[in-house]
């Protein structure tokens, strides 16, 4: 059994806690001295002096990991999955290790967007100085001239960027799980519709085979980090009036100052990692900023008669806030609104009655649920209906339910509205679970369920 150095510097502090609890009242004051001292001692920190260096690579093959022909990350050497415990009782290491490489798949799945997907990546601010912080979007090369159909992607919180829904799922699972490029694929593969709609018309076939434009948000890159500049210490030498004994002698004080200040930076941070401080983009601060930035610069300027959003988590949130802070523009462009383990709250965000009556039309929230696909799912929010994605595996994300749905199903849904079909949800049933669908949802589930773009 190993015992590590933090254990080591505090087991004669514990020894003589022991020896001095059995003495008196002068005793006690010690151990309230020493017990003050405990408290005083950050043990994550003192834990760090045991780590490795926080040395990682920035190549994926440098962590001698590669993405194989089915999209899964796999050891080059042995072909084995990703293995978070690299170093047994070292988390701290070990997350950080996990972190490194999520930044390195980050960068992949930009690539990918712009390599398999042909999309462009465009700089916001789109009048930013050279200077100033910047973010980015994805476009598809016709997602402002397309006149037909855009569609527009929003993940969630955390750590994902443009392109993924979830890191975890990429880095555990597989590029189609995690990432958004099934979507986008699809949405722009004409020739996929076409092998699919066999029996419609002609004409719904032309219109269809134009694909949809495509516009992919990056709501969490907020900011950039810099490192944080270090205030210059005044030398106080430079106080040239004062008397040379005055000036030794602060001189001296300075000196033992700056060497006790040394000491502390050691035991606080010994692995040298950096000061960082966070400068905001602007008019892009925060997911909902983001959204309506992109909405004003981008999607409300698109030739797109029909626009479709896909939003996971709280990018159903940034939505909502988008209605609330643009309504008319909203309704009068988007057609539909596919939402997957949305988190926004219509009471909370404080969206107002019309919002909610045009969220009851035309959003539908697929979330983690086994009941059957498209089975209506309790909701105490009265806005738009909640659907099972048949996610059958504790925490597994509405998009991955299903193979028909959301990617699929939500489609077929997106699709009938936009040519201007009926498409009816089932009454809203704020209070209770309906596991048999009556016939006007098992029609919806008719129209949602074997599908494609």
């Amino acid at each position: 059994m190993s015992i590590s150095l933090s254990s080591l510097i505090l087991l004669p502090i514990w020894i003589s806690m022991a020896q001095i609890q059995q003495g008196g009242p002068d005793e006690k004051e010690k151990t309230t001295a020493l017990k003050d001292l405990l408290s005083r001692i950050d043990l994550d920190e003192l834990m760090k002096k045991d780590e490795p260096p926080l040395d990682f690579p920035d190549t994926l093959e440098g962590f001698e990991y590669a993405f194989n022909e089915k999209g899964q990350l796999r050891h080059i050497k042995t072909g084995e999955p990703f293995v978070f415990n690299y170093r047994e009782d070292l988390h701290r290491w070990n997350q950080k290790r996990y972190e490194a490489l999520g930044e390195i798949i980050t960068k992949y799945v930009y690539e990918l967007l712009e390599k398999d997907c042909n999309l462009k990546k465009i700089s916001i601010p789109v009048d930013a100085t050279e200077s100033e912080p910047k973010s980015f979007i994805f476009m598809s090369e016709d997602a402002l001239t397309n006149p037909q159909k855009l569609m527009v992607l929003i993940h969630g919180s955390g750590v994902v960027r443009a392109g993924q829904w979830a890191r975890r799922l990429i880095i555990n699972e597989d590029l189609d799980s995690g990432t958004q490029i099934p979507f986008i694929k699809r949405a722009m593969d004409s020739s996929q519709i076409c092998k699919e709609h066999k029996n419609i018309t002609f004409d719904w076939l032309q219109t269809s085979m134009e694909g949809y434009g495509v516009i992919v948000l990056n709501p969490n890159e907020n900011y950039i980090e810099v490192e944080k500049p270090k205030i210059p210490v005044q030398s106080s030498s430079d106080s040239s009036d004062e008397p040379a004994e005055k000036r030794e002698r602060k001189d001296k004080v300075s000196k033992e100052t700056k060497k006790r200040r040394d000491f502390y930076e050691k035991y606080r941070n010994p692995q040298r990692e950096k000061e960082m401080m966070q400068l905001y983009i602007r008019e892009n601060g925060s997911p909902e900023e983001h959204a309506v930035y992109v909405w004003d610069h981008f999607i409300a300027q698109s030739a797109a008669e029909k626009v479709f959003f896909v939003a996971h988590s709280y990018g159903g949130l940034a939505f909502v806030e988008l209605m609330i802070q643009r309504e008319a523009d909203v309704k009068s462009k988007v057609t539909a609104v596919a939402l997957t383990d949305s988190v926004h709250n219509v009471w909370h965000q404080e969206a107002g009655k019309t919002i909610r009556e045009w969220m009851r039309e035309n959003c539908c929230n697929w979330v983690s649920s086994s009941e059957p696909l498209d089975t209506s799912v309790e909701s105490m929010l009265p806005d738009c209906p909640r659907v099972s994605a048949e996610a059958k595996q504790v925490g597994k994300p509405a998009w991955r339910g299903s193979p028909q749905s959301p990617l699929g199903g939500l489609q077929k849904w997106n699709t009938v509205r936009a040519h201007s079909q009926p498409c009816t949800f089932p009454p809203h049933t704020p209070a209770r679970r309906v596991k048999n669908p009556d016939a006007s949802a098992q029609r919806r589930a008719q129209l949602l369920g074997n599908c494609c773009f």
